[in-house]
């Protein structure tokens, strides 16, 4: 039986499973309200964020300006007039616009264009995606403006003074997001969120939402639509709740946003209701469907009579994207081996000073469409490696098809230097260079596992990488659960934007050195 989302009646029994709420918070149910109320925000943390947003915005667009003006003798000629005795001289009016007027139409621009949005701001790729999208359209408002008034332009000054102020922007929101996850750390600048659901699937989501802090979400409470009695005795992450009204609720937890997870989602009128309960209190509601690891691009909402149906697409694995990826795979591959090669003979000079064998390491791996390969790795064991194995299977700290011990004896002095590095893992350029590898996909598994049953078969629908997805969420860290769930994740959301943003995150990972051993 389904505990229903609307207000109990006045006559039922109410229980819970924790504490009791007496807050009285108004509900409206659609009732028109005033402008204000509707758009107060219970979650506030976004407000001095977007502020410093906004101030690091105008100074990087307005540093451009002064540095396109000091690298060019002649930013706007159409600007220039002849003083006698001084010489050429820049007029008032265009220090009003290189100074004042440009930097604002940068601040409009990322306004009009969503950048200061807080559901963008602080995870994820699309704050990012709508700066380009404002650089696309700061140029094209340059250029007519340019055309409409007649002003002969100088084109180096305009377009150094454009590329620099979008550069500045990027920075200076990647200084600031990750100054932002250092708050999240600490428990500030987050989102408390009240989940709503039957246990199960509240505390799934309730895992994933708390892998990371950089999400900035926090629950703080469980409320139980369905089987709250099974749920009495046990440890619970948050305090759970039951038969209560869950807007009084929210008030009383202080949660400003309320994450419906799974088949709740589902109950018929059910979450317009709550939707209408929560406006005009400053609260998000958020919808956690049971449709998950499946990204945003993929899955398109396309309302017919007011139903709204979530058409998925299929993931795209071949076309000119896929075919545009192994290009770039094969060519930054061979020029990393020639740009690298002084590295690459040092550490096969270190390889051999530090014990006998040879230099590379090569291992039967299973490919894409299950096809074997061998990959190559710097060598950082013993000789005998593959022989001593059986006697440490007990101390296998993984959990899953990969063997792997924290403090491995059979790893070589130099071995371990370069594990904690990654820089075993240049070796395999030359597998990407073959074209039986890429620079990012799942991690290819030892052939000798034989054939991979269910989920895992999925993985080899595309070439492994030299990185991945779950590398820079964890690496060795994480479980085998989480390790497959992460890769099935990156094969059906694949994207070169993606591939990109974990090639960033690995550089990252490395210099950190986690979970590498």
């Amino acid at each position: 039986m389904t505990t229903s989302l609307q207000r109990p009646h006045p006559g039922r029994r109410q229980t819970e499973t924790r504490v009791d709420v007496d807050v009285e918070d108004p509900v409206t149910n659609g009732v028109p309200r005033s402008s204000w109320i509707r758009n107060s925000r219970a979650s506030t943390w976004h407000r001095p964020y977007a502020m410093a947003l906004v101030v690091c915005d105008y100074i990087g667009a307005l540093f451009a300006s002064v540095l396109s003006v000091a690298l060019t003798s002649a930013p706007m000629s159409g600007f220039i007039t002849w003083q006698e005795g001084i010489g050429p001289t820049a007029e008032p009016r265009f220090f009003i616009i290189a100074y004042w007027l440009l930097p604002l139409t940068w601040v409009i621009v990322l306004w009009g264009n969503g950048a200061y949005d807080r559901r963008y701001l602080g995870i994820g790729t699309d704050e990012f995606k709508r700066l380009v999208r404002a650089s696309v359209m700061v140029v094209s408002i340059v250029s007519v403006a340019a055309l409409m008034f007649k002003t002969d332009l100088s084109r180096m000054s305009t377009f150094s003074a454009l590329l620099i102020a979008g550069i500045n922007i990027c920075i200076f929101r990647f200084v600031l997001r990750r100054f932002l996850y250092l708050l999240r750390k600490e428990g500030r600048a987050v989102q408390k969120v009240l989940l709503v659901g039957s246990y199960p699937e509240a505390l799934e989501v309730h895992r994933v939402i708390t892998r990371t802090s950089q999400a900035g979400l926090t629950p703080v409470g469980i409320y139980l639509t369905e089987g709250a009695a099974s749920v009495k005795g046990l440890e619970t992450p948050v305090p759970t709740f039951a038969n209560r009204d869950i807007v009084e609720l929210a008030a009383h937890l202080e949660a400003d946003t309320l994450a419906v997870c799974g088949s709740a989602s589902t109950e018929p009128g059910e979450l317009r209701r709550l939707a209408w309960q929560l406006e005009g209190t400053g609260r998000d509601l958020m919808v956690a469907p049971q449709l998950t690891d499946i990204a945003g691009p993929r899955v398109h909402v396309r309302p017919i009579e007011g139903l709204p149906l979530l058409h998925v697409e299929e993931p795209t694995l071949a076309g000119f994207s896929w075919m545009v990826k192994s290009v770039l795979d094969r060519l930054a591959s061979f020029c990393g081996l020639i740009v690298l090669l002084p590295v690459l003979i040092g550490i096969a000079i270190s390889i051999k000073a530090t014990s006998p064998g040879p230099v590379f390491f090569r291992q039967p791996r299973v490919g894409m469409e299950g096809k074997t390969f061998h990959c190559w790795k710097f060598r950082t064991m013993y000789m005998d490696a593959e022989e001593r194995q059986a006697a440490l299977m007990m101390e296998n700290e993984s959990d899953g098809m990969l063997f792997k011990i924290k403090d491995d004896p059979r790893v070589t002095s130099a071995g371990r230097f370069l594990r904690r590095t990654s820089l075993d893992e240049l070796a395999q350029l030359i597998n990407v260079v073959k074209g039986d590898m890429s620079l990012v996909g799942p991690r290819p598994l030892p052939a000798e596992n034989g054939d991979f049953l269910g989920d895992v078969r999925r993985r080899l629908l595309v070439r492994p990488g030299i990185t991945g997805l779950w590398q820079v969420s964890g690496r060795s860290d994480l479980s085998w659960d989480d390790a497959v769930r992460l890769d099935l994740y990156y094969v059906d959301n694949w994207s070169l934007a993606a591939d990109l943003q974990i090639l960033f995150r690995t550089l990252v990972v490395v210099l950190r050195r986690k979970g590498a051993y």
